[in-house]
This record gives structure tokens, sequence and C-alpha cells, in this order.
């Protein structure tokens, strides 16, 4: 099982990621930022959106708080300015909340309806938290193939990088 400090460390290194990345990602001109290259979400822009639906999508699940996001692979956000300001919103929330993380919680059974099949589900919370940052970094690979090919550097992504780390 994962605990609190796990949990707050990967919170810490979502956050420095993100931030890094939509750097690089400002400096893209929007036309070719939304050019469609062929990725799983057509475009670096379509890519950014899925990484912020998914964790708004799992941190309201986890908070039992209701959520009215479009259908899945619908942009949030046509404006880059717009998505990032949501993203840095988004990723201290997280930071907040994986604060606040209990081993009692992330031991206890979470259930939760799917958007993809609405199939109800019932697993450990902690397969689901670690559903969450799984999510965030299979993603955030994407996006760094995606930045390769066009020709962006994004520097290092491997966590002992992480500055003022947690640990």
């Amino acid at each position: 099982m994962i605990t609190p400090d796990y949990c707050f460390a990967l919170a810490t290194y979502n956050q420095w990621m993100n931030g890094r990345l939509y750097e690089v990602c400002a400096a893209i001109p929007d036309e070719t930022r939304k050019q469609d290259q062929g990725a799983f979400f057509g475009s670096v822009h379509g890519t950014l959106n899925h990484l912020l639906y998914g964790d708004r999508i799992w941190l309201a699940r986890f908070q039992e708080k209701p959520s009215s996001l479009p259908p899945i692979g619908q942009n949030l956000y046509e404006n880059f300015d717009d998505l990032r300001c949501h993203r840095e919103a988004m990723d201290q929330e997280i930071l907040s909340w994986a604060a606040a993380l209990s081993e009692a919680w992330l031991a206890q059974p979470f259930q939760y309806t799917s958007s993809v099949d609405d199939k109800t589900r019932v697993l450990p919370a902690w397969v689901l938290v670690t559903h969450l940052f799984n999510h965030q970094t299979h993603h955030r690979g994407q996006l760094t193939t995606l930045l390769s090919q066009l020709g962006y550097d994004y520097g290092a992504t491997d966590i002992p990088w992480l500055p003022n780390a947690p640990w």
C-alpha cells in the first residue's frame, strides 16, 4: 500500500513537472500547439486538456464533490492561458488534498462510477490514487514525445531532479 507521504511527494512532482512543461508549451505558437500530431488526444493542447480533465474527475471523486465535465476527449479550455491558469489551480488543490490524506482513508474501499463505461467499481482507495498519479505520468510521457517531435527541450523529468523535494 502507498502512504500519505508518497502521495504528497508525487503531488509535488506533478506540480513541478506541469509548471516546467507549461513553460515550454507557452513558447509554442498556438497553431502548432493545437496541430493534430496523431497522438491519443491529437495535439499538445489536447493532451494538456486531458491531463487536467483526468485530475479534475478523480479529485472530485476523492473529495466527494459533484463534477460537471464534458465527455472525455473534449477540450475543457481552448485558450492556452485559461488552461494554464486552471492547471496551476488544480495542482495546488492536489497538493492540499495530498497533504491531508491519511493511511486509513487510503486503505478503505472506494466506490466510483466510470465516465468511460458507466460501470460502478469498488477498489481500495490507494489503488485509485496510484492510478491518478500514474495517469499523469503516462500522459506527460506522451506530451514530452510530442514536444521532442516539435523540437522543444523540456529538460530532465526524473524525480531525483525535483527541487526542494519533500524527503
